[in-house]
């Protein structure tokens, strides 16, 4: 290979730009600030977050924003300000409050909406911003803190990590902007997965973090941020500027908390039982321990999740049995089956956690039904289920249908290892096996949290728990589970009389009760805080398979104030402001999470493959081609903003045409490396490919890499880049590798590798290109695709 060295001054830096960075005449990204500001009284939080947008083109601009909101918190309020104008959001069904904001667009006026598309995902997009206009949005919520070990958490998440995409991508438009094709296992993949910004970009967003601590009848003891260096003034904490919105803001308050039941006088009550001093015998148990080894816990969380899966074995005593999962794209064992947790055995679990490493796609489905199968039937003994992972996946609903039944028979606790934790899915999971949830985000944190796992993964104190003389609504109280040590029981629910609650259970095997007097309190984030716990079980049911509760989902959020997944807030301007819909439309890349490793080599198959088409640019065709216009920087190693086209972009060193900016990243999470022009760069120690598995030697087991790769190179506008098809040709290589050299796709992705020589007519090898792949792929339409004359459901429904 000849590498030619360039003259400096044919590269200059563009001034201000992070590696990686892309900068354009129109500006920069359309939102400019993030405040959060939280009011937090006892064991709850009132927090108000105001996102500032800006429209730094001159033309109508459509801005989105996904980002990430704590997923016990209940959305109440929303609204926007433009133009000295505010205009309140109005809380409707979903598909009625998505045709409103489409048909104000349409008329000229300027909208906005607000979605929830997982428990802590959220998307907000601000429609017809006039050319340097600023438009801001406020978002109201109410926030249930966790109570652990004296210390309550007010956990606020700051970015929506990438997540690992499974299954078989959907034919049509996405139902999003993001930069993962919808698939039959994610069919709202497109709407979780924004782009990422390459690493050292200019501080893209001013962000500011406020909480004030209402110290009224608590002795607070303590106040400690965990990942971010803070500013105290009394009892208000404030974040130092120019942090950014890369992990999660945890702060930890010490007091003690009291016993206690609150009535809102208006039928909504919280309920909060300290654990009692007593202590639980031991039962035999029979343990599962699944370990996350994907590419996404890399690094430290690694390391931690090591530390953690080890401490966890040292729990087990030699009246219980184990069994270690290790998994990514493929689950290892480290025994067979169920063994006894012997020293010896315990001793060789631990070695094999110890050889561990990172690698590979987040295919969580298949252990947890090996996990479910070992646990399957024990009869007189405890079974408990460990997860330690990340969870950053998109296919939740799909894991909870699927497996939800029978984790709910059985004591579930997950581990959560990262500064972006996906807590709302770990949560979900946990809830169902009436377990535990804990969240770890530093190596620091991690000692302190293992001596609650170790607790936790005990018997429980108090088991069959359920509610006397006071007279509940039947269906409206949240799930009772267990009291753990150190850990007090929260219920929230409705009532119709009564000012007193007497709580049973069985402690030992032996009755245990205790009665609780009311106290009427004027405090309205008692009921929301109920309606938010109370459509998260509803939803968690509806994903199980129990579809006839979409009624009476939408009726509890209508009612109640508080958004969920079927429904949404939109507000829309009355004035007319343009003469249509907006003319550009970006989504706001997200900064890559805190602490995560960006993989230097391929890993492993199929993740490689997936990552190998992943590395792509986004590319989705225009409505209305305008080869002048220039998106915002940034589109980040995921992909590029939507409706924007290849010869839109010009990368730092004069690389215009770069198609999408940066390039892609691995394996639907959107991590990866690559050149600021938008092409892989090699490296000596990219890792041949390994050989593939027993049974991947057929094209099926590429067939969705290869749909995408054709569906993008359709979709590529005038002339083909070079860059881009000799870069097709090294992934083509990458996946012709896995398959142990199919001809075909080898002498495919050889002649595209090629495209860059002198004389090599581009437009014919893309041709070429389109009718080799697409006799590659025809043939009967994947399981779960849709046809393209086939309308799809909307988005956030299940069929």
């Amino acid at each position: 290979m000849k590498i030619t060295s360039l003259e400096p001054t044919r590269c200059l830096p563009v001034p201000d730009a992070g590696f990686g960075a892309l900068r354009t005449v129109r500006g920069n990204l359309p939102l400019e600030s993030v405040a959060v500001s939280a009011d937090i009284s006892g064991l709850v939080a009132g927090v108000e977050v105001t996102q500032g947008f800006r429209n730094p083109y001159d033309v109508t601009l459509e801005a989105t924003y996904v980002f990430p909101l704590p997923d016990r918190a209940a959305v109440t309020g929303f609204r926007m300000e433009a133009d000295d104008r505010v205009i309140e959001g109005v809380l409707k069904e979903r598909g009625q409050a998505r045709a409103d904001y489409d048909q104000a667009l349409r008329e000229g006026k300027r909208a906005a909406i607000a979605e929830e598309d997982r428990p802590d995902v959220f998307t907000i997009r601000v429609g017809n911003l006039l050319p340097g206009e600023r438009v801001t949005v406020r978002l109201t919520l109410s926030q249930p803190l966790p109570y652990e070990d004296g210390a309550a958490t007010f956990r606020f998440p700051l970015v929506v990590a990438p997540r690992y995409i499974p299954g078989t991508p959907l034919d049509g438009p996405g139902s999003g902007d993001g930069t993962a094709p919808d698939t039959d296992a994610v069919p709202d993949a497109s709407r979780i997965t924004p782009p990422v910004l390459l690493p050292g970009f200019p501080d893209p967003v001013r962000l500011s973090l406020t909480a004030t601590i209402d110290a009224a009848g608590l002795d607070l003891r303590e106040m400690a941020s965990s990942l971010h260096v803070v500013e105290e003034e009394g009892h208000t904490v404030r974040l130092r500027p120019g942090e950014r919105l890369d992990r999660d803001f945890i702060l930890r308050l010490s007091f003690d908390a009291s016993t206690a039941l609150q009535l809102d006088g208006q039928g909504a009550f919280s309920l909060t039982v300290l654990p009692p001093a007593l202590e639980s015998p031991r039962a035999p148990r029979d343990l599962v321990l699944l370990l996350d080894r994907s590419g996404s816990m890399g690094g430290w969380k690694m390391v931690a999740a090591r530390r953690a899966a080890a401490r966890i074995v040292d729990t087990l005593t030699e009246q219980d049995r184990f069994a270690v999962l290790t998994f990514d794209s493929v689950v290892e064992q480290a025994f067979e089956g169920l063994v006894a947790a012997s020293d010896r055995n315990r001793y060789r679990a631990v070695e094999h956690l110890s050889r561990v490493d990172a690698r590979g796609g987040t295919e969580l489905l298949e252990p947890l039904r090996q996990a479910i199968s070992l646990l399957h039937d024990r009869a007189g003994r405890e079974r408990v289920l460990v997860l330690v992972t990340d969870g950053q996946v998109g296919h939740e609903d799909q894991i909870l249908e699927q497996t939800g039944g029978a984790l709910s028979s059985m004591r579930v606790h997950t581990v959560g290892i990262d500064r972006a934790v996906n807590a709302g899915f770990l949560g979900r999971l946990a809830g169902l096996g009436a377990g535990r949830c804990e969240l770890v985000e530093s190596e620091d944190r991690l000692d302190a949290a293992m001596e609650q796992i170790h607790r936790r993964i005990g018997a429980p104190l108090v088991t069959d728990l359920s509610l006397k003389d006071l007279d509940v609504e039947p269906g409206t109280v949240t799930h009772l589970g267990s009291i753990f040590p150190g850990v007090p029981l929260r219920v929230h629910g409705r009532y119709r009389n009564g000012s007193s609650v007497t709580v049973r259970g069985l402690a030992s095997g032996t009755p245990w009760e205790q009665q609780v007097t009311g106290t009427v309190v004027d405090n309205p984030a008692i009921r929301a805080v109920w309606a938010r716990a109370h459509l998260r079980e509803l939803e968690d049911r509806y994903a199980m398979g129990e579809h006839e509760l979409e009624a009476q989902i939408v009726q509890v959020s209508l009612e109640n104030g508080v958004l969920c997944r079927f429904t949404a807030y939109v507000a829309v301007d009355t004035r007319k402001v343009a003469e249509g819909e907006p003319e550009h439309r970006v989504i706001q890349p997200v900064e890559p999470p805190s602490g995560w490793e960006l993989p230097q080599n391929p890993p492993m198959m199929p993740f490689m493959a997936q990552a190998a088409v992943m590395a792509a640019p986004s590319f989705r065709p225009r409505s209305v081609p305008d080869p002048g216009f220039a998106p915002g920087p940034g589109h980040g190693f995921a992909g590029g903003a939507q409706e924007t086209s290849a010869s839109d972009i010009a990368a730092p060193g004069g690389a215009p045409g770069a198609p999408g900016g940066a390039p892609g990243g691995g394996a639907g999470r959107g991590f990866g490396g690559g050149s600021a022009g938008g092409r892989m760069s090699p490296s000596p120690r990219f890792a041949p490919p390994p050989a593939p598995r027993p049974g991947a030697s057929g094209l099926e087991s590429v067939r969705t890499q290869l749909v995408v790769e054709l569906d993008r190179l359709k979709a590529l506008l005038g002339g083909p880049d070079p860059l881009y098809l000799a870069d097709l040709g090294s992934r083509l290589s990458a996946l012709a590798a896995f398959l142990g050299g199919h001809p075909e796709l080898a002498a495919l992705a050889q002649e595209l590798q090629a495209a860059e020589r002198p004389g090599t007519d581009a437009e014919a090898l893309k041709t070429h290109a389109i009718e080799v792949l697409t006799a590659l792929t025809s043939g009967s339409p994947a399981p779960g695709s849709s046809s393209p004359s086939t309308p799809r459901r909307p988005f956030w429904k299940r069929t």
